[in-house]
């Protein structure tokens, strides 16, 4: 499958590829295969970070003892090993320097 170029923006869960169109903290090269299943990756923490905002509103749980937080986290890790795995070498060296896969990149 031919590989294209995407710009990925984490705060804002956005896959585009047109560089310009906004801002961008990551370019890696994907397959549309590769892009559907970095978008379900935002889609579900997208999902997961809106039950946080609710439960937090229940203040007796502790985020690091709340096991539904889990789910985020783990989408967040996978969308950084996507990431890492699709990036250039800019955003590889990147998310190296900045310790964010200390314990997937070696």
């Amino acid at each position: 499958m031919e590989r294209k170029t995407y710009y990925i923006s984490l705060t804002e869960g956005s896959i585009s590829q047109n560089r310009t169109a906004s801002s961008w903290d990551y370019q890696i090269q994907a397959t549309d295969e590769e892009i559907t299943q970095l978008r379900e990756i935002f889609d579900q923490n997208y999902s997961s970070d809106w039950q946080g905002f609710w439960r937090a509103h229940i203040p007796f749980l502790q985020y690091h003892f709340d096991r539904e937080n889990d789910a985020y986290d783990n989408g967040l890790q996978q969308v950084f090993k996507m990431i890492y795995e699709l990036g250039d070498e800019e955003t590889k060296a990147h998310i190296r320097e900045q310790g964010l896969m200390d314990d997937i990149v070696e």
